[in-house]
């Protein structure tokens, strides 16, 4: 089924509520105080079908306190609907939606001319005019002018059948599911349901999605669009979703729904913006900021100017997080004004001094990719993770690496998805130089090295270290790499020093790993090593990660039966009285007693029998 959104914009009372009711039977003003007022005070959703066609409805208030309401409907449309009242024209709010729909890059528009039972003929071509001279100032794709009364059901009849010839999708497909909230309540019998747009992939029953806001995973119970159960909701769908694992009372609009993994929030995010005309945006001032059906106070701190500017770049710094993808449009209002609009460049707050981070915010305003992975490059000298190009880029994984293939001085670790500049080869290279330089006995694994350098994937440090062999400072053996000048088999020199951490360790002997790390020993070849000691009962392995020289171990259990010859028992008080160890220590011991048949255990205590 073909899908897009139609939202109405326009001054109040020029029949906004009373087109779509006239177009699909909805009535969308139902609240008591809607219709004790007699205007649209909130959103309003509906559409009509015909035939695999689908127009769905956003109808917003036109009334000047209600435009945080028409701003958070009007980032979900496809397509304006700019109703205009032939009797009156254009009106103070026509112009203020106006332009705000165009501050948020809503190109698709409709024209419908209502009242025109109110005009003669004469004066409702020259609203025509007049109003098609006043929209070639604004960035409209203007697909349909119509003139219509709802008394005039032929009007309304060729209105609607021009609407269903449209194709006005335009939404761009994202490479994740994304969905604001637009509006939250509890059913009887169901639970919580909220209502919003779809945006970038579609969502499926029983789908695991994530509230960004809350940090909490939720499930898709149930998926309704436009009232009718539904497997799955597609972009541009207005869909209601039956959440699981949440409660009413801990949601509200503008709270973000998405997949886990895909977006992560800061309090930061830097942006573009163009003030409307005669308006500046001021430096280090609070604005209210619309984004998506979200509103929050923000300060705004521009980057060229201490004092305001018309367009430029500016940093929106939050006292909550935001979730933002690259490209997202934005609105900046001052009490009951519209200041400008802005779109997101950098939705990631990067380790950036100020000249690098204008250099970016540059290639990013020219869409320049492949400048803004340099530039990122040189601030993250561990990786720059090619995941994170869905929200940072709004690029597939499959577009970032093709992008990433065509950097210079760049290594791709391709199944990982990181990209590290080439001076994170030069790093690594002399890290593990300096491993082998300090111990010529040094065995090391990718996996090792993996282990010990969190930052550095396993194909970079395969990549040096094969570099390193052919530079013949390393052999490689198996999976291991070995000093290429040490000629001799030097396995036994190795649990020779094994052996001998653990004598010089007697009664504290530190954790394996300890000991391999400490050694620059691969794990696998010290696990293996130890096996062998444990083998020749030179090493005694008393828990998983405890393994004590056998002399060691006897010495130990001597000194024990010392102290119950002499006390009557022994426990873990008087254990410690005698011996300053670890608990860890002294517990392991005193359960070791109880392999021996002449000691019992009687509660707490062991004895002789």
């Amino acid at each position: 089924m073909t899908n897009f959104i139609i939202g109405t914009c326009g001054h109040i009372d020029h029949g906004k509520t009373s087109l779509i009711r006239a177009l699909n039977g909805f009535e969308g003003d139902t609240t008591y105080e809607e219709q004790q007022r007699g205007i649209t005070i909130d959103l309003s959703f509906s559409n009509m079908q015909k035939g695999h066609q689908n127009i769905a409805f956003i109808d917003v208030p036109g009334h000047e306190k209600l435009v945080k309401n028409m701003i958070a409907g009007a980032f979900g449309f496809d397509c304006v609907m700019i109703v205009i009242s032939a009797a009156e024209g254009i009106k103070p709010q026509t112009i203020e939606h106006i332009e705000i729909l165009n501050l948020l890059g809503v190109k698709n528009a409709v024209v419908v001319l209502t009242k025109k039972d109110l005009v003669d003929n004469a004066s409702l071509e020259a609203k025509k005019e007049e109003i098609s001279l006043f929209l070639k100032a604004y960035d409209f794709n203007l697909l349909l002018f119509e003139s219509v009364s709802i008394y005039d059901t032929q009007s309304i009849e060729e209105l609607k059948s021009n609407l269903f010839k449209l194709n006005a999708q335009s939404k761009t497909q994202e490479n994740f599911f994304r969905y604001y909230i637009d509006r939250v309540f509890s059913s009887k019998g169901t639970g919580t349901v909220v209502t919003g747009t779809v945006l970038g992939k579609p969502i499926q029953l029983n789908d695991k999605l994530y509230l960004c806001d809350l940090k909490k995973e939720v499930k898709v119970k149930n998926l309704q669009v436009h009232n009718n159960n539904v497997l799955e909701a597609n972009i541009s769908n207005r869909a209601a979703i039956n959440l699981q694992g949440i409660q009413t009372h801990e949601l509200q609009r503008g709270m973000l729904l998405s997949k886990k993994g895909y977006l992560r929030g800061f309090n930061t995010l830097d942006i573009h913006f163009n003030a409307l005309k005669n308006k500046i945006l001021k430096h280090n001032q609070t604005y209210t900021v619309f984004i998506g059906s979200k509103k929050i106070d923000a300060n705004i701190l521009l980057f060229n100017s201490t004092q305001g500017l018309e367009t430029g770049f500016a940093t929106i710094k939050s006292q909550e997080e935001l979730f933002c993808v690259f490209g997202e449009k934005l609105i900046l209002r001052q009490g009951n004004e519209t200041i400008a609009g802005g779109v997101v460049l950098n939705p990631i707050n990067d380790p950036l001094k100020k000249h690098n981070k204008l250099k970016l915010l540059e290639a990013l305003s020219n869409n320049n990719i492949v400048q803004a992975y340099e530039i990122l490059l040189q601030s993250h000298k561990k990786g720059l993770g090619l995941i994170s190009s869905a929200q940072r880029f709004a690029l597939s994984h499959e577009e970032a690496l093709e992008i990433a293939q065509n950097l210079n001085d760049s290594f791709i670790d391709k199944k990982a998805l990181v990209l590290y500049p080439l001076s994170s080869k030069i790093t690594l290279k002399e890290i593990i130089a300096s491993i082998y330089k300090k111990n010529q006995y040094a065995l090391l694994s990718v996996a090792s090295l993996a282990l010990r350098l969190k930052w550095a994937s396993e194909n970079l440090i395969e990549s040096v270290l094969l570099d390193l062999t052919y530079e013949n400072m390393l052999i490689k053996e198996g999976n291991l790499y070995k000093n290429a000048h040490i000629k001799e088999d030097f396995t036994q020199a190795l649990h020779e020093v094994i052996l001998n951490r653990l004598i010089q360790e007697d009664i504290s002997p530190t954790a394996p790993y300890n000991i391999y790390d400490d050694l620059d020993i691969d794990r696998k070849m010290g696990d293996t090593i130890l096996k062998s000691l444990c083998a020749k009962k030179q090493v005694i392995r008393l828990q998983h990660n405890l393994f004590i020289y056998a002399n060691s171990l006897n010495k130990i259990v001597n000194e024990m039966t010392q102290i119950i010859k002499k006390e009557g028992y022994i426990d873990i008080n008087n254990f410690k009285g005698n011996f300053q160890l670890s608990r860890k220590y002294l517990i392991t011991y005193l359960d070791y007693l109880d392999n021996f048949s002449n000691i019992k255990k009687i509660e707490n205590r062991r004895v002789f029998v």
